[in-house]
């Protein structure tokens, strides 16, 4: 009975061997790239339930490094396009204000430029115009000691008697020394004055006639002959050749006093100090100033300095 129950036993272990053996010599051992799909799709299964929003990215795993998401990456990408537009518009500003600048600085050049130009021309306007002083000086300062004086006939009609003054120029004591010296020397002394520095700028003495007749303008500023004196300055710096030194004096003697006898004079002689400056342009310009500003009161002698001196600087 043993004996049965034993190959009974033995039997059936025998069948249950031989179909595990067949099927062992019937499927092979998995191959290396099988392990390793296998290995990658467990990791896969893994992620998904780890990120179930999605795969994360290379540095995903990491408490300090966490995942990158879709939106995080539009994010900064939106961010870094708005630093580049308003780097780009500042550019763009930094540029306009230094169009700006620019534009400005060349304006104000030009302005400065302008104005020079215009000093310039005023200038050797006066200096031409000091060169017309002795022309017309040559006249009135000799004379003008005597024609002057009938000025002071002006009181005549004070003192009733006409003939005390008449006698009182041959006798001064007698005829009447209140009415005479009074007047006469208040006259005189101006004439006299402004006659002796006339007179050493037309025996060439220009130094000393500067010093006269700067002398004369100090001591007596309201005397009409300070245009004429001014403008004999000016004459007397440009004939000892100091042509910038006339140019100033000629522009001061019609700026300060542009309803002088001799302003006009002065403008003439200030184009000509310009062109013994080489500046002829500014000299033409000198001119035109005389033409706009004196026009038909310009005294013909003068008008006639005037032509010749706009051919000589080829005036337009």
């Amino acid at each position: 009975m043993k004996f049965r129950l034993i190959a009974a036993l033995a039997a059936s272990a025998a069948m249950a061997l031989v179909p595990s053996t067949a099927t062992a010599q019937r499927q092979a051992p998995p191959s290396p790239e099988q392990r390793l799909d296998r290995l990658e799709k467990q990791v896969q299964q893994m992620q998904r339930q780890v990120f179930p929003k999605g795969r994360p990215a290379d540095t995903a795993g990491f408490s300090d490094d966490p995942a990158a998401t879709q939106s995080s990456v539009v994010n900064l990408d939106q961010r870094l396009d708005a630093l580049e537009k308003q780097m780009s518009d500042l550019v763009r500003a930094s540029e306009e204000n230094g169009n700006r600048l620019r534009t400005m600085e060349s304006g104000l050049t030009q302005l400065k430029a302008d104005q020079d130009q215009r000093i310039g021309a005023l200038e050797q306007k006066l200096s031409e115009a000091a060169a017309a002083v002795p022309v017309q000086a040559t006249e009135p300062a000799p004379a003008a000691t005597t024609t002057s004086k009938p000025k002071p006939a002006q009181p005549k009609p004070t003192p009733p008697k006409a003939t005390p003054p008449k006698t009182s120029a041959s006798s001064p004591a007698e005829g009447g020394p209140e009415v005479t010296a009074a007047v006469v020397p208040a006259v005189d002394a101006g004439e006299d004055a402004y006659s002796s520095g006339f007179r050493a700028w037309e025996a060439g003495q220009y130094d000393q006639a500067i010093t006269e007749l700067k002398s004369f303008t100090a001591t007596y500023p309201k005397h009409r002959r300070v245009s004429y004196a001014n403008n004999l300055i000016g004459r007397s710096l440009l004939d000892k050749g100091d042509a910038r030194g006339a140019a100033n004096a000629l522009l001061a003697n019609y700026r300060s006093n542009p309803s002088g006898e001799r302003a006009p004079d002065s403008l003439y002689y200030l184009g000509q100090a310009l062109m013994k400056l080489g500046q002829p342009g500014q000299a033409c310009k000198a001119y035109a100033e005389l033409d706009a500003v004196y026009g038909a009161k310009i005294r013909p002698d003068l008008k006639k300095l005037e032509s010749d001196a706009k051919a000589q600087a080829q005036c337009q």
